[in-house]
């Protein structure tokens, strides 16, 4: 599989899992751990219009606001502080994720928006579990007044107010099932 090529200014939905399934989170420190890393290696790079950490997987949605060399950098680092990390809490060596990360470029405001919907879902799809309060997903700071990464205020202005961004994940989302299989 050929990978995309990263553009500056431009909006990708950036995901990998554990090499052969393997699990990238054991526990809640494993993901607060991974949410700093990302913070520290991203910062100004990319910005974060949400994401979803589940046991296996991940999920970010983002906009470059660096050139390919240096986002893809900051993830290489990301990727192999975290392994790192994890591999010596657990004892086990060698690859964690996956060769290399999956990256789709949106091609528009609506793929977007359906996207941002999609990775908050996660945890209902896979799971069972209620999106709304899953801890390791962007939702919650949507909701939230506290300062956050995340690019709050686009966001909700993408989907015109907080109230159409609630109403939106409420939907049944059959189609955004049948349409983005990202996994």
């Amino acid at each position: 599989m050929k990978l995309e090529i990263l553009e500056k200014d431009c909006y990708y939905h950036i995901y990998n899992r554990g090499i052969n399934g393997t699990d990238l989170f054991d526990n809640d420190e494993n993901k607060i751990y991974f949410l700093k890393q990302l913070a520290k290696y991203s910062e100004k790079k990319i910005s974060i219009f949400a994401y979803c950490l589940m046991k296996n997987h991940f999920h970010l949605v983002i906009r470059l606001n660096s050139e390919e060399k240096d986002v893809t950098q900051a993830f290489s680092n990301l990727f192999n502080s975290y392994a790192k990390a994890f591999n010596k809490q657990i004892g086990r060596t060698g690859s964690l994720f996956e060769k290399h990360f999956k990256r789709i470029k949106l091609r528009d405001e609506n793929y977007l928006k359906r996207l941002i919907v999609y990775v908050h879902l996660n945890p209902k799809h896979h799971l069972d579990q209620d999106f709304k309060n899953f801890r390791f997903s962007s939702y919650q700071a949507f909701l939230s007044d506290k300062e956050t990464k995340i690019e709050r205020e686009e966001v909700l202005d993408l989907f015109g107010d907080f109230e159409n961004f609630i109403f939106c994940h409420n939907q049944k989302n059959d189609l955004l099932n049948e349409t983005y299989t990202f996994e």
